[in-house]
């Protein structure tokens, strides 16, 4: 840009050149969607991915199930060294290959977990709000291929809006939201492929461990993967 577009103040001359440099950001299509009807709903989801983010810090290999349009993966990839992103829907993959940034690589792969587990081997595995959309009787065989790559040591994370809070839930969220839980249950079910599970309370951006029953979201972080599932 010409010296007429520059800002009066000196310290803020790095705005350009990081535009310069990356470019101007665009949201994903699903991003985008929250952003123009409910500008809040996106910041909520952007602060699942910053827990994620916090408790995956320092991973090598990071496997996404269900990125969508991978608009929050970013956040993750701030503080481990590589992601692969996947989802069974090319339409968003295509989205975030079409927006991917060359000083934020990632792999982004068309992948059901319904029909098989990845190839490669993970020290991390997460998905959020993608459990809520599979079929209770998938819901087995769905957990074992997403955790199957996952190495020895590896740690997962799920996150899905609670069943409590589906009373006040849109009718665009309830029309694929056909297997949600209380956070017994999700305990229930993650214990019958991880040793240890640690379930967090969420309401709006902030994590916690208050009362599952007032939570509109439930994140289980599992560790010490059963062998003879």
């Amino acid at each position: 840009m010409g010296d007429q577009a520059r800002t009066k103040e000196e310290q803020y001359e790095e705005l350009f050149q990081v535009q310069a440099e990356h470019g101007t950001a665009r949201f994903g299509i699903m991003a985008n969607e929250s952003w123009s009807r409910d500008p809040r709903r996106t910041f909520f989801t952007l602060a699942r991915y910053k827990f994620v983010s916090k408790m995956l810090e320092g991973r090598k290999r990071v496997l996404e199930v269900g990125c969508a349009d991978a608009f929050g993966t970013r956040l993750v990839q701030q503080t481990v060294a590589h992601v692969t992103a996947t989802d069974f829907d090319p339409v968003f993959i295509q989205d975030a290959k079409e927006r991917m940034n060359e000083h934020w690589p990632m792999d982004l792969i068309v992948h059901d977990m319904l029909a098989g587990p990845m190839l490669q081997s993970f020290d991390a595995v997460y998905a959020l709000d993608v459990l809520e959309h599979i079929e209770p009787s998938q819901e087995k065989h769905f957990l074992r291929n997403s955790v199957s790559s996952l190495e020895p040591h590896g740690v997962a994370i799920f996150g899905m809006p609670s069943l409590e809070s589906q009373r006040y839930a849109s009718w665009q969220s309830k029309k694929g939201h056909v297997n949600c839980k209380s956070a017994p249950d999700f305990r229930r079910v993650m214990e019958e492929h991880f040793h240890s599970v640690f379930i967090f309370s969420m309401n709006d951006e902030i994590v916690h461990t208050g009362y599952h029953k007032m939570a509109h979201y439930i994140i289980a972080v599992c560790a010490q993967l059963k062998t003879d599932q």
